[in-house]
């Protein structure tokens, strides 16, 4: 399901070394961490899927995967750095269209978000494709989401320009979660280590969402007083225990022998 190349015009001078400082390699390590923990938790489709991240010192650049490879092949060299018109400024290839379309128009409108993980991941996806809320609250797990989750109800088909970039950018508003009924889900995070917990986390409280209605028995939610409190609690500690578990996803990965690094 391959999708087409961005057809802006890509050359555009090199930043050079302006784009090698601690924080921006930090940056791209831990992004690319985020695309091999992915795909070995089965988050990718294909090389189909998009993760992005702003650049440490410039928030008119974004980090992004290049057109054409899966997740399992993503490093720190391999990202590709563009700005929000659409140029290449550091990187060898294109960013997929609904790549650019979609991530720049949300890092445009939504300072707030550092980092930006658009995922057809199979549970998280298949709640997309009910009638309805995706999400219930029935478990501790999904409650770290309460009040933090939007719905896109109008699938438009592709997002290749920039109308349809600002229209699901616009309906993620202040939510962090996006589902995108028909699609996928995207998620936002202020930081690189908060998307990718929110996203594991994500697909983990859609997988026991979907044993437990795949069990024909009555559901069980969680009454509105307990699921606010629940979620105050864990909110207390979120950028925190994201920062722990992307650091030890890391850790896994070198131990492995994982280049991701490089």
């Amino acid at each position: 399901m391959a999708h087409t190349l961005l057809s802006h015009d890509l050359a555009a001078p090199s930043l050079g070394g302006r784009l090698d400082s601690d924080a921006i390699m930090t940056a791209r390590r831990e992004l690319a961490a985020c695309f091999q923990l992915a795909a070995q938790h089965g988050f990718e489709e294909g090389v189909c899927n998009h993760f992005s991240a702003v650049v440490p010192g410039y928030d008119e650049l974004f980090f992004v995967n290049p057109y054409g490879y899966a997740f399992a092949e993503i490093t720190a060299s391999r990202l590709l750095i563009c700005d929000l018109e659409g140029h290449v400024l550091a990187g060898e290839g294109q960013p997929e269209a609904t790549a650019f379309f979609i991530h720049a128009r949300v890092h445009r409108q939504m300072p707030r978000v550092k980092a930006v993980f658009h995922t057809h991941m199979p549970n998280a996806t298949a709640l997309c494709l009910l009638e309805g809320p995706p999400l219930r609250w029935l478990g501790q797990t999904a409650l770290k989401f309460y009040g933090r989750t939007a719905v896109d109800e109008h699938y438009n088909g592709l997002a290749l320009d920039e109308s349809e970039g600002d229209r699901i950018a616009s309906a993620m508003g202040d939510a962090d979660i996006l589902f995108l009924k028909n699609h996928g889900v995207m998620v936002a995070g202020a930081s690189i280590a908060e998307a990718w917990d929110d996203l594991y986390y994500l697909e983990r409280a859609a997988e026991v969402q979907l044993k437990a209605m795949g069990s024909h028995q009555p559901l069980k939610p969680v009454p509105h007083e307990v699921a606010q409190r629940a979620y105050e609690q864990m909110r207390l500690g979120d950028a925190e225990s994201a920062r722990a578990h992307l650091a030890s996803g890391m850790r896994i990965l070198r131990a492995q022998g994982n280049r991701f690094e490089s």
